[in-house]
């Protein structure tokens, strides 16, 4: 019994022979413009999301801020004359000084707290840049060759 293989012919453009090599590497250069323009497209678009949530994010917080900042300002006031009230020795110019000066250290701290998150936060999509980075470079390593 005697085996048979089929051999199959590449595909070949219309005159029955083989695509030259330069049209390939046409082919290549134009698939890889089509991804990095893909590519640039998500960018914009994962920009654009983030943008978007940001700004829903910040619109929370700074009505969240601003009713805290009020609500501990009473609440300020109060303390103020509780302590005037439970030390009258101290004058009132006193008190306000002593919370105050609670607050201005309360204030630095956070304010250190929220600096060291926003170094630690990167708002860029990485992933996106990453991979546009290394068709970029794929691309122009191609030309030179």
């Amino acid at each position: 019994m005697t085996e048979t293989t089929s051999r199959v012919e590449p595909q070949t453009s219309g005159g029955g022979s083989q695509a030259p090599i330069g049209e390939l590497l046409t082919g290549i250069l134009n698939d890889a413009q089509t991804l990095i323009k893909q590519q640039a497209a998500m960018l914009r678009a994962e920009i654009r999301e983030d943008i978007r949530r940001t700004g829903d994010v910040a619109r929370y917080m700074s009505a969240g801020a601003a009713l805290a900042a009020m609500g501990a300002l009473f609440f300020l006031v109060s303390l103020v004359h509780l302590l005037h009230y439970l030390v009258p020795t101290i004058p009132m110019w006193g008190c306000w000084a002593i919370f105050g000066g609670l607050f201005l250290v309360a204030g630095a701290v956070a304010f250190y707290a929220g600096k060291r998150i926003l170094d630690s936060y990167n708002p860029l999509p990485d992933k996106t840049l990453n991979a546009l980075e290394e068709n970029l470079t794929w691309k122009t390593t191609n030309r030179q060759s």
